[in-house]
């Protein structure tokens, strides 16, 4: 098994240098997705990747989005060897001190998409927290699967099998934006893939920038969840079977 880290990084370059310094001690490969960004950003991003010589600098010469960057990020991923990445936010909101229990939940169950689930602090807005269940509860609709199968659908600190990813953005069309971490999951899980999860601490920093684009953001996760649909009614006697079975 050869792990590595995945940081796609828009507009978090003064953070992205503090997350890659958190996560040395781990002394594995740091796969940091450049999408598009401004020249300050990127001398920041060169600046920090040049400071940790394990560092793997992709770069995207225009922003193709969260999901776009680490599908990049799996395609180099797949090239070089590497079987599991772990994605990892460069704003600095996850405790990377909850890593060790992630590495080694994928040694102990290399099949299985390892997904971290929030625990907030008083720092979170209300609206954000709340509003998410309405992610969590439709990718439990389509994948007919319970609150204690999948807890959080939208947090992306996830250490991710690099075969089954890789697979399915072959041969899949895959949100490029935020709906990204919900789709990935629902094809995952539609791919029989095990799910294991485990909780990790969430801040938002005083000042903290957010990519989410209200109006662009919102109607990208409106058509892929119509896509799931559609997918979830396609393969409703499957998932109707497998259902009774864990039962």
């Amino acid at each position: 098994m050869q792990q590595a880290f995945v940081i796609p990084v828009y507009k978090h370059g003064s953070t992205l240098k503090a997350v890659i310094d958190s996560l040395r001690q781990y002394e594995l490969p740091v796969i940091v997705v450049d999408d598009g960004n401004d020249s300050a950003n990127k001398e920041l991003i060169n600046a920090a990747c040049s400071s940790y010589s394990k560092s793997i600098l992709v770069v995207n010469k225009k922003n193709k989005g969260k999901g776009g960057a680490v599908c990049e990020a799996v395609k180099e991923a797949h090239k070089r060897g590497i079987t599991h990445i772990f994605q990892i936010d460069a704003d600095g909101q996850h405790d990377a001190g909850r890593c060790k229990t992630f590495l080694d939940a994928s040694v102990n169950n290399p099949e299985s998409l390892i997904c971290g689930y929030p625990e907030y602090d008083e720092s979170v807005p209300a609206k954000r927290k709340n509003g998410r269940e309405i992610s969590n509860n439709y990718v439990r609709f389509v994948t007919l699967t319970s609150k204690k199968e999948v807890v959080d659908t939208m947090c992306g600190y996830r250490i991710y099998p690099v075969e089954k990813f890789y697979k399915i953005i072959k041969t899949s069309f895959i949100d490029r934006y935020m709906g990204f971490d919900s789709e990935i999951l629902v094809r995952m899980i539609w791919k029989k893939t095990p799910v294991i999860n485990l909780p990790v601490k969430v801040t938002y920093p005083a000042g903290g920038t957010s990519n989410f684009r209200m109006i662009r953001d919102n109607v990208h996760i409106s058509f892929m969840f119509a896509r799931m649909t559609i997918g979830m009614l396609l393969r409703l006697p499957v998932l109707v079977c497998r259902k009774i079975r864990r039962k």
